[in-house]
């Protein structure tokens, strides 16, 4: 039986953009003939949706779309860093960000059944996905989307793929694609402190009261005077208003010049922000920590017919 080598799994995976492991067994299973595990890849990987749809897709990447005043952004993910470098996979993002603009899809389904093809995988958006689970063999997802379609004026940025922010302003372009950048940097949660949530407010107050507390523990285990009861509300609610002041764009020092607020910059500039949406990819989701050392050891052990290490 002929040798599988780096560089034969390496030319496979090259030519057919299959999982690396996916070319090592095909190659095996054809006995080291490029062209029969090329055709086997083709054979398997026309099924591989069903198979990768309950895998967890926390990498992927955040695209955008502007025409005039609408405007389109959404997350698509996957399973690994390497399918956010794959032409069609980003060809696919920066469709369906353009699908999302001018359709306004009422959920994930309805982006699925619009009407979009590339590299024959068509008709649909979701005809494409499932094609290229198919070609690639990882699980790819659309997870989140938004139509901008207000009347005001829109600016985008985007930190590289993993980053999108979408900004609805009125006033100078320059002003407002400054204020894209700064959001993407800095990550404000709201327009101003009046717009901070009232959940997340608590959830900080209720930080703030246990290191006052963990505060008050030292000082009596070191013989020190407790504060009163007054001051240390004071303390717990001086932290909440710092933290409504680091999280509110319009408090935020401006990134590119923190001897002023966001506010004040656009002001000068004449310019107001009616909202802004950002994506971060992965955000919320729970990934999966893979222990290489020990997958590669058990990949060894698997070839030389050993067990594993418990």
């Amino acid at each position: 039986m002929a040798a599988i080598t780096a560089s034969m799994v390496g030319e496979l995976r090259a030519k057919t953009d299959a999982p690396m492991m996916e070319c090592k067994k095909a190659l095996t299973e054809a006995e080291g003939n490029m062209e029969k595990a090329e055709e086997l890849l083709r054979i398997k990987l026309g099924n591989k949706a069903g198979k990768a749809s309950a895998r967890v897709t926390a990498e992927g990447v955040v695209a955008a779309y502007v025409d005039g005043n609408v405007g389109g952004m959404i997350e698509i993910n996957c399973e690994t860093d390497f399918v956010t470098k794959n032409d069609s996979f980003l060809a696919m993002a920066k469709a369906a960000a353009e699908l999302v603009a001018k359709n306004n899809p009422a959920d994930v389904a309805a982006l699925g059944a619009v009407a979009y093809e590339q590299d024959g995988f068509g008709p649909t958006l979701e005809d494409v996905r499932k094609g290229l689970i198919g070609k690639i063999g990882e699980n790819m997802t659309f997870r989140r989307f938004k139509q901008f379609n207000s009347g005001a004026k829109l600016a985008s940025y985007l930190h590289g793929t993993r980053i999108g922010v979408l900004v609805e302003y009125e006033g100078d372009d320059t002003a407002a694609k400054d204020v894209a950048m700064h959001i993407a940097a800095m990550k404000p949660v709201a327009l101003s402190t009046a717009d901070v949530s009232a959940d997340l407010i608590e959830k900080e107050r209720a930080v703030a009261a246990g290191k006052a507390e963990e505060d008050r523990k030292t000082a009596e285990a070191a013989g020190k005077p407790a504060q009163s009861a007054e001051i240390v509300a004071k303390r717990v609610e001086g932290a909440v208003q710092k933290f409504l002041k680091e999280v509110s764009l319009h408090n935020q020092a401006f990134v590119k010049n923190d001897k002023q607020t966001v506010e004040a910059m656009l002001k000068a500039a004449n310019t107001s922000i009616k909202g802004f949406t950002m994506f971060i990819v992965g955000e919320g989701i729970e990934k999966k920590v893979d222990d290489f050392a020990a997958e590669v050891a058990a990949q060894v052990a698997a070839a030389k017919g050993e067990k594993p290490a418990a």
